[in-house]
């Protein structure tokens, strides 16, 4: 048991870490994983913390927990207080590329950690030959604003019509729709036209934010254009093989479709729909924006995307 006479200094920038995923997560479990420790270590934590505030600060119900009026009334300034640690870390920090051996989790679109982000990795290694990078293919079970603000991703790459206007965001470059299908296919001989687009079979990724259309989606849906969906499928890089193996269609990013038709019998169509271009950007959370080493990944992430042209349109 804390002693009621010094509780407040029991209070630690863990135990703040711990009570702010507590109150987004709604969930011991949960926020075990987005902490990556394990529920007892939360469940302690989450014993100490009832202990320091007097407070159950969240309670059972039917869908998890659900946070006391103390505990809801304490969100905002537990977030403010991780706010200023982190700035206060950060400001006394000096970050030397050379030298740092910083780890940094950034999240992408499973196709373009293959076609552009092992030039990422080749930028890091000259530049900061000691830090780690761990790449994270975007999921649709994987809520990215919830790990942008825990810690769990540094940056997100993302091509969502519409982001959260609460996160830092840098525009990297866009991209046009094709459509990508095997070369034996019978329209792969002859332009594409409405007609064979809408009664052809298609393959299409699952959204990674359930309930989040994309901009193909979107566009189809305004033009009340309504295709032959067969199959979702939760990985891009799943798709060109797919293809392979009977006649469908996949509607998809130009630099994705090139890349997998330089290694797959897979052939590049133009669609016969104007779709609107596909605007890639840099996504990471405040928490982060003023951290030297992370400022400075992120600068590399956006020359390597839109300086260099690294991800190119040309055929």
């Amino acid at each position: 048991m804390i002693n009621p006479a010094n509780k407040w200094e029991a209070l630690d920038a863990h135990l703040l870490q711990v009570l702010y995923v507590l109150l987004t997560e709604k969930s011991v479990s949960n926020a075990a994983k987005r902490l990556n420790q394990s529920q007892p270590a939360i469940s302690t934590a989450l014993k100490k913390l009832r202990d320091i505030t007097g407070d159950q600060l969240l309670v059972r119900s039917r869908n998890g927990m659900t946070p006391t009026e103390r505990g809801e009334s304490l969100l905002e300034p537990v977030r403010q207080a991780l706010a200023q640690i982190e700035l206060i870390a950060t400001q006394q920090v000096h970050f030397n590329p050379a030298e740092s051996r910083q780890v940094f989790n950034i999240a992408a679109p499973d196709y373009l950690n293959a076609i552009a982000l092992g030039e990422v990795l080749r930028r890091v290694r000259q530049e900061a030959p000691h830090c780690t990078v761990i790449m994270h293919s975007m999921a649709h079970d994987v809520d990215y604003t919830h790990a942008l603000e825990s810690g769990t991703y540094d940056a997100v790459i993302g091509n969502w019509p519409q982001p959260p206007e609460y996160l830092r965001l840098a525009p990297l470059f866009e991209d046009e729709v094709v459509c990508l299908m095997r070369k034996s296919h019978p329209l792969a001989a002859r332009p594409l036209t409405l007609e064979d687009y809408l009664q052809a079979d298609h393959i299409v990724p699952t959204p990674y934010i359930v309930g989040q259309r994309g901009v193909i989606d979107l566009y189809l849906a305004k033009e009340r254009i309504k295709r032959n969906i067969v199959a979702y499928v939760p990985y891009f890089g799943m798709i060109p093989y797919m293809l392979l193996q009977f006649d469908a269609i996949f509607s998809a990013p130009r630099s994705f479709s090139r890349h997998y038709s330089a290694l797959l019998p897979l052939k590049v169509v133009d669609a016969p729909i104007k779709f609107p271009k596909i605007s890639y950007f840099l996504l990471w959370h405040e928490r982060l924006h003023r951290s030297q080493e992370h400022r400075w990944f992120r600068d590399l992430v956006i020359s390597v995307l839109r300086n260099d042209g690294y991800v190119s349109l040309n055929q």
